[in-house]
């Protein structure tokens, strides 16, 4: 007999007790997925995530006390919780938060308006790794945001950091970041570069690991804050 796949261990973080329901109900009616704790706010948030070991955090943004943002923080700090990924849910579907939850180690972000099964998708995809940032996204406001945000990292000397750690990339890991950048999947990629997503995969996880980054979202900031890539002019 096949063995039953582990169920992907959710952990909810908002302060509506209301959505929190709602969100257990959606999560915990899939047969791959599980809830595994809630939390009320960011302090909440990331004990739980310490104590329970969720493989992915719907994390809301604005929650009184440590919100989500310090909360995306104090998770990806944490080296025993490198394994944990972190979706922040908003309001809006791009605003300022957005770099700023990218920028703290989440994997993504998704609009409390979302549909139901796109909720889901958001979950199985944090789960396997992948970054939750379409090309239109990429492209467009968020673009936007990471490149003001590449203005204030030059100015603290985040920028040039990254840059040096750029130098020890190959030319073809710098060719991939550039299309993880723009938000192409390793299928995506691999039919520009005429190769297998195998090898798409490989790249992409030494780049990772050479500039430190804990997934594919983290490849994009720096690929902006490191002036590899910049926004297109809309």
């Amino acid at each position: 007999m096949e063995e039953t796949p582990t169920p992907i261990r959710v952990l909810l973080a908002d302060d509506q007790a209301l959505l929190r329901s709602a969100f257990k109900v959606l999560v915990d009616s899939e047969a791959d997925m599980e809830v595994v704790g809630e939390a009320s706010d960011g302090a909440q948030a990331y004990a739980l995530a310490r104590e329970r070991r969720p493989d992915v955090v719907l994390m809301d943004i604005r929650m009184p006390g440590t919100d989500g943002l310090a909360a995306t923080r104090m998770i990806s700090a944490d080296p025993e919780l490198a394994a944990v990924r972190v979706v922040m849910l908003t309001t809006f579907e791009v605003d300022e938060y957005v770099v700023q939850a990218l920028r703290a180690g989440a994997s993504g972000f998704l609009g409390k308006g979302a549909e139901p099964d796109e909720l889901l998708n958001a979950i199985r995809v944090a789960a396997a790794g992948e970054a939750l940032l379409s090309p239109a996204a990429t492209k467009g406001l968020i673009a936007t945001f990471l490149a003001q945000a590449s203005r204030e990292a030059v100015d603290a000397g985040t920028g040039a950091a990254h840059s040096e750690r750029l130098a020890a990339l190959t030319g073809r890991e710098r060719e991939v970041l550039v299309h993880v950048a723009a938000g192409l999947s390793n299928d995506g990629i691999a039919g520009r570069l005429e190769v297998s997503p195998l090898t798409v995969k490989t790249h992409v996880n030494r780049a990772m690991a050479k500039l430190g980054a804990r997934d594919r979202a983290q490849l994009v900031v720096i690929a902006y804050e490191s002036g590899l890539v910049r926004p297109r002019a809309e």
